[in-house]
């Protein structure tokens, strides 16, 4: 069975939210982001010290949207794109949501809601909601005409990008701007699945 490590409440939503869309069987090994990666088994799997990480049989991997490609790729249920350009837009919004959305979205909620409040920063916070402008602007022009990243379905490339953005709320950062993003983050996040995830503890 897949083992996934990591705790709901953490980047391990993802890949709860990937497993739950695919209904493939799998065990939440709960491991804490605060202790639990800095134990001897843990590192064995992953030496980074990070949650999640996902067994599958004897495959091990790392990082949240890479083991979302890989689960969309191997346990196919509509949820991998049927061309090698719909493969390479998942890739690309896989990426660009790591190195352009995620930095400004999680230090705004850092420092908005997650640090202990002596040591939260409104200065990096407002900062980072001027940052994720950027960002938010290149999705909602990506988004113009289409309901979905790669087309009429709704993909990997959503289910990753949309877990990243799915944050933004809860720092404070408003997507209702953007007027095609607003619709389609509702899309995604209404899914069934997503929903699960929401309930986990």
């Amino acid at each position: 069975m897949i083992k996934i490590y990591g705790v709901p409440r953490s980047r391990t939503m993802r890949a709860l939210w990937m497993l739950e869309e695919l209904g493939v069987p799998y065990e939440n090994v709960k491991v804490s982001f605060i202790d639990g990666t800095k134990k001897p088994d843990f590192l064995r799997l992953n030496p980074n010290g990070h949650i999640p990480v996902l067994q599958d049989g004897d495959f091990v991997t790392w990082e949240s949207l890479a083991i979302n490609l890989y689960l969309a790729r191997k346990y196919d249920k509509g949820l991998w794109p049927k061309t090698v350009e719909g493969e390479g837009r998942a890739y690309q919004w896989s990426l660009w949501a790591m190195t352009e959305l995620e930095d400004p979205v999680l230090t705004a909620l850092l420092n908005r809601m997650f640090l202990p409040e002596a040591q939260r920063d409104a200065k990096k916070a407002d900062d980072a909601a001027e940052r994720f402008k950027k960002p938010l602007g290149v999705l909602d022009n990506a988004l113009a005409g289409r309901p979905y990243l790669t087309g009429d379905a709704f993909t990997v490339a959503d289910l990753n990008v949309a877990s990243v953005i799915s944050w933004a709320p809860l720092a404070g950062l408003d997507v209702g701007t953007a007027s095609n993003v607003k619709p389609w983050l509702g899309r995604c996040t209404s899914r069934p699945a997503f929903g699960r995830v929401q309930q986990m503890g």
